[in-house]
């Protein structure tokens, strides 16, 4: 059986589609102390996919209740699909005494799963973190589906290290070409210049890419420069659309047309699904 996460319903239900698998109706409850309790009254098989996206504490906590909860019910194999993985970010320890907030998250999953499935994970290394044998899928592809009709299109990505989500996004779109920003430091005033580091925009429709956006700051300051040299239209494509705050409304005062996510993280602009990427890999 399917068995969603609360922050992954959309996506469980469409994955159970895709595969022709049942799907579970979780329970999310939460006690007057504040502590929560995930339950899956009707699970039955032996076989469980937990669907769960991790976008906050609470959602990791519910995670590891549902995989106890299959198992109770009698489940001997039991996946976990982490469509969005929080903490992916925290893959290291930046100063002395810090914790790898990854590694501690993926050891507590490998716990309750027999095998774990991510969805471009931000930094790709911390699916070595997990005990359990871990997949991770690209997915980007699928942000090329619900672009309108494009005007000699440039696949824009933030830095050099992500042009290849912008280069799997033009391949799945057909057409175009790829570039990156460069950032530039001023060495008198200190102030960062972001510019696209080859290809022209003007008269461009230009689509920047990135494997998520949180607060849209970054991005926002990359389309305000391809707004001044004269981009058509400016798009943003995103496999995690966070958009915490006001990064909606940062985006579109910088320019941008549309925002366009897939539902790892279920918003307003979750356009297209991972579903049929995943139901591959199951």
């Amino acid at each position: 059986m399917i068995v969603p996460g609360s922050s992954a319903q959309t996506l469980a239900a469409a994955l159970a589609a895709e595969t022709g698998r049942s799907l579970a109706t979780p329970t999310y409850e939460r006690f007057p102390d504040g502590e929560g309790l995930a339950s899956v009254p009707e699970f039955a098989g032996d076989a469980a996919v937990v669907v769960a996206s991790t976008d906050s504490d609470e959602a990791w906590v519910e995670l590891l209740q549902l995989q106890d909860a299959v198992r109770e019910a009698g489940a001997t194999d039991v996946t976990t699909v982490v469509p969005y993985m929080g903490y992916a970010r925290q893959d290291q320890a930046f100063k002395h005494g810090q914790p790898v907030s990854a590694r501690a998250m993926a050891r507590a999953v490998s716990t309750g799963t027999d095998r774990v499935v991510l969805v471009n994970p931000h930094e790709p290394n911390v699916a070595d973190y997990y005990d359990a044998p871990t997949t991770v899928v690209d997915a980007a592809g699928v942000l090329a589906a619900p672009l309108p009709d494009l005007d000699d299109p440039l696949f824009l990505a933030p830095d050099e290290g992500a042009t290849d989500i912008a280069e799997t996004v033009r391949d799945a779109h057909g057409a175009g070409e790829t570039d990156f920003f460069e950032k530039h430091r001023d060495r008198d005033t200190g102030e960062v210049e972001i510019s696209p580091s080859d290809a022209p925009v003007a008269d461009r429709d230009v689509v920047v890419v990135d494997d998520i956006v949180a607060t849209g700051s970054t991005m926002s300051e990359a389309v305000e420069v391809l707004v001044e040299r004269g981009a058509a239209r400016v798009l943003a494509a995103c496999v995690h659309p966070m958009l915490a705050s006001n990064a909606v409304t940062k985006l579109r005062r910088a320019g941008v047309e549309r925002v366009v996510g897939t539902d790892t993280l279920e918003r307003a602009c979750s356009a297209v699904s991972v579903a049929p990427v995943l139901a591959e890999e199951l």
